[in-house]
């Protein structure tokens, strides 16, 4: 007795038959494709989810806090950073995901500053680099703000072009 997974054989195949690959004749004047011209190699789109914008905020402020300490402190530098990785975090999210980015970039904020000094030192800071902190978070919150508005645009033209159809 022959035992196997499916319950139907295949009608075109019978068992034991050998699988024959037909091939396909060519013109006997075929002109050879030509090589296209190679276009630049694009960057893949990363797409973040909520916990990995969390967690490359946070990593990215982590290491700014530490490079800014070795610069003798730094706050503005370590400002600009934290708005280029609000930025970065907004871009880089899923869209499903778009609420995480301007909640993440606070909290990254804040867990730099906390690594290179204490809790007293850290909300010292968090009240003299506030608008550093305003700045970041209103960067983060118009871009997926942006986003989420060109989503849902998006998702009607393209319900009244099937609509119309």
């Amino acid at each position: 007795m022959d035992h196997t997974t499916h319950t139907t054989q295949h009608p075109r195949r019978t068992p034991g038959a050998a699988r024959v690959r037909a091939r396909v004749p060519r013109p006997a004047g075929a002109v050879p494709a030509r090589p296209q011209p190679r276009t630049p190699r694009r960057l893949p789109r990363p797409r973040l989810t909520g916990l990995g914008c969390g967690v490359l905020a946070t990593v990215s402020m982590t290491g700014t806090a530490w490079f800014c300490e070795l610069l003798g402190g730094a706050p503005t530098v370590y400002g600009v950073l934290f708005v280029v990785t609000g930025t970065a975090t907004a871009l880089w999210v899923r869209p499903a995901d778009l609420v995480f980015a301007p909640v993440a970039a606070p909290i990254a904020f804040a867990a730099g500053l906390l690594t290179t000094g204490g809790l007293v030192t850290a909300v010292t800071e968090l009240a003299l680099r506030a608008p550093w902190v305003f700045a970041g978070t209103a960067v983060a919150a118009l871009i997926t703000l942006v986003r989420r508005v060109l989503l849902v645009a998006g998702r009607r033209l393209r319900a009244r072009r099937a609509a119309v159809r």
